[in-house]
């Protein structure tokens, strides 16, 4: 292929049937209260047991509420964007596919392999964790003899092959081959109970609640905790603890996305995927920052236990009986956890391989369940080896990185398909005159009133989008490596300055959409901002093992996808024609 070839199919966007998009050989299933609870149970996992106690007592004090409150915001303009474009593309593959209609193939491609390492890592760490928890209640003792029996003196693989965490794995994998139907009847349970725990715990814990933990001074403090408890108070470390706190926070919200990978499983796509992410994110947030607040208000953030935060705090209290509902608790989470962490997995393989920018065997669909039987059962082994063999804390960041690229790209594919070209034939009518640079810059600050988009409109729009990122980019690194400063400063105007051309741009009339993100563009704009800022938090080993992986998926891609593609030959798009698909996809 040569040069042109390759970048126009690198640029190449997929088109969706207006008369045909709910067509699908998967099973058509999932209710509102089915994906609500596929959200709420994905995300509500292990983090509100551990996350709340853990950030108290190492970077917020009972300021963690606050912590909660701004990941929650970060999180819910993602998940405006994710609404959006669920009500647009009622189609399988979440992000992946938002992406592929709206900026191409390559950075969809370039998605879709980064979600597939966010659920693999995912699935594995969360029976991960469900192993050693249920090994702890068992003092270990799987532990400590697979350690003499089987060890593993190998540095960046765990101690011993873990069979409990290989077997919950394929045991979800089982059942997610069973059918859809099935397994998310037993997730609707398992996120009843979770639910009814958090209940049990905030009545429990606002009874014994003792509003003076949240005005501790630090005179108050005894002299061994003194060191590592800040400056007493409501807030310790002041608002960049609040905001370290935010960080490490914001992961808890990660999960509600697998939601968006249903389209082409839900009844009623359009109207119930936007309505469930909404709602998971409210119910999530309302856990939070109801569990810090009793939390924090029942024992003193300096003496928590970051590990296991509950059962400390209700044993210190003398309720044994609470203690013992929250392990129970726990253990439901996690399975709740764990079925979301895998759910979404084969349904991007699935995707994926439909396009035919992966192997298309993964697109095969079991006649009898209706699922991607193939796709569910390779990325359950994979899961499940990894879960067995790999230590995982270090690869947990990969995670991190992979979510948080996708959530801007979504954001970054709302603004540009707001502020699309209308009319696709004003290219090539009459009014497709040579623009002057006295035009360009009227247009800058649309001079002239222009109400609807144009072809120069469209085009600043999206360099200005391109810039954002990287200014975005910039100005986070300026904040994490050089503290802020003069060239923070000029970033952060930049960024207004940017804000401001592109809210003078005329937007594209959205119509027939059953959700649509309010104020835009400055929600997915700091969707943007919020993001960058998260991932250049992350530490740079974190980075070389990410761009490893993309190397890994660009190899797969330009050697098969690239030339297997279904957009090639016959459905193939042309430079010429992709506006007017991006007309298809706003009319849903």
């Amino acid at each position: 292929m040569g040069c042109a070839k390759i970048l126009s199919a690198l640029r190449r966007c997929k088109q969706l049937d207006a008369d045909g998009d709910n067509s699908t050989p998967l099973s058509r299933c999932l209710g509102l209260v089915d994906l609500t609870a596929l959200g709420v149970g994905s995300t509500l996992g292990l983090g509100v047991y551990v996350l709340a106690g853990s950030v108290a007592k190492t970077e917020a004090g009972p300021a963690v509420t606050l912590s909660f409150l701004v990941a929650a915001i970060a999180s819910a303009f993602a998940g405006l964007c994710y609404a959006e474009f669920a009500a647009r593309v009622p189609k399988a593959g979440s992000a992946y596919v938002y992406s592929y209609v709206s900026v191409g193939e390559f950075i969809a491609f370039t998605i879709g392999w980064n979600l597939i390492l966010e659920y693999i890592i995912g699935t594995a760490s969360v029976a991960k964790g469900m192993a050693n928890y249920i090994d702890s209640l068992c003092n270990n003792t799987m532990a400590i003899t697979m350690r003499k029996m089987v060890p593993i003196n190998i540095s960046f693989l765990a101690n011993y092959p873990d069979f409990l965490s290989f077997g919950l794995v394929l045991l979800i994998t089982i059942l997610l081959c069973v059918g859809v139907k099935e397994s998310t009847k037993l997730n609707n349970v398992f996120t009843a109970l979770n639910l009814a725990t958090v209940v049990i715990v905030i009545i429990a814990g606002a009874i014994h609640s003792d509003p003076a933990n949240w005005r501790i001074k630090v005179d108050d403090i005894p002299e061994e905790y003194r060191s590592q408890a800040g400056e007493g108070g409501f807030m310790p470390w002041g608002v960049a603890g609040v905001m370290a706190g935010a960080a490490k926070c914001f992961f808890g919200f990660v999960g509600f996305d697998c939601v968006a990978t249903t389209g082409e499983e839900a009844k009623n796509p359009k109207r119930d995927i936007p309505l469930s992410i909404v709602i998971s994110l409210a119910v999530i947030f309302a856990s939070y920052f109801s569990i810090a607040t009793v939390l924090t208000m029942m024992w003193p953030y300096y003496l928590q236990d970051a590990d296991a935060p509950f059962p400390h705090v209700f044993t210190e209290a003398g309720m044994p009986v609470i203690m013992w509902i929250v392990t129970v608790g726990a253990v439901f989470a996690l399975c709740t956890s764990l079925l979301g962490a895998m759910f979404p997995l084969p349904r991007v393989l699935y995707a994926m391989g439909s396009d035919g920018v992966l192997f298309r065997p993964l697109s095969m669909i079991d006649a009898r369940t209706q699922t991607p039987l193939l796709a569910t059962l390779l990325s359950g082994l994979f899961a499940a080896t990894m879960s067995a063999i790999f230590n995982l804390n270090q690869l947990i960041d990969m995670m991190s990185i992979g979510t948080l690229l996708a959530y801007t790209i979504v954001a970054t594919s709302v603004l540009i398909l707001r502020y699309e070209e209308e009319n696709i034939f004003i290219m090539n009518g009459i009014n497709a005159v040579p623009e002057t640079i006295f035009s360009i810059v009227k247009q800058t600050l649309n001079l002239l009133g222009l109400k609807h988009p144009t072809a120069l409109s469209s085009t600043i729009a999206k360099c200005t989008i391109g810039l954002l990122f990287v200014v975005a980019l910039v100005a986070c690194a300026l904040l994490r490596w050089a503290g802020g400063g003069p060239g923070a400063m000029c970033a952060a105007l930049l960024l207004l300055a940017l804000l401001l051309v592109l809210y003078r741009q005329p937007r594209s009339s959205v119509q027939h959409l059953s959700f649509k993100v309010p104020l835009v563009p400055l929600v997915p704009y700091l969707s943007v901002c919020m993001n960058v800022y998260l991932m250049m938090q992350l530490d740079y080993q974190t980075w070389l093992r990410f761009i490893f992986w993309l190397v890994i998926g660009y190899a797969i891609y330009f050697t098969y996808g690239i030339r297997n593609s279904s957009l090639r030959e016959g459905k193939c798009t042309t430079n010429n024609n992709i506006v007017n698909e991006k007309q298809v996809i706003t009319k849903f």
